[in-house]
């Protein structure tokens, strides 16, 4: 009986290794996207995770939603810099997330100042 149950452990282990593994190495997706910063936040109670939010059009109809891994010291520096900017974001998205990453299924590998395209002279 005890040999069965260690099987079943390994399995499950096994299992919930292989799915964590999955979700960080292989993106769903990767691009860019640009709008005004309008939000970066350090938020959670037991995990404290950093979101931000950009304004992409002129009314902010259509908001972007994203994370920021806590690895990622010098994004959130420039992020905290550029708050209120025209920023250009580079982002992966994953099939899912934890809750210990973030909010969002989308993770910011770089960020740049940007000219607005609303704003050219």
């Amino acid at each position: 009986m005890k040999k069965v149950l260690y099987k079943i452990l390994a399995v499950i282990i096994v299992i919930a290794i292989a799915w964590f593994a999955f979700i960080y190495y292989v993106p769903y997706s990767e691009g860019t996207r640009s709008g005004e910063l309008i939000k970066i936040t350090n938020k959670g109670v037991l995990f404290k995770t950093w979101e931000g939010e950009i304004s992409q059009g002129i009314s902010g109809a259509q908001i972007f939603s994203f994370s920021i891994l806590d690895k990622d010291k010098q994004i959130i520096e420039d992020m905290k810099e550029f708050q209120g900017k025209y920023v250009k974001l580079t982002y992966i998205e994953r099939y899912a997330s934890f809750v210990f990453w973030g909010d969002t299924k989308y993770f910011i590998t770089a960020v740049e100042n940007d000219t607005s395209p609303h704003f050219n002279k």
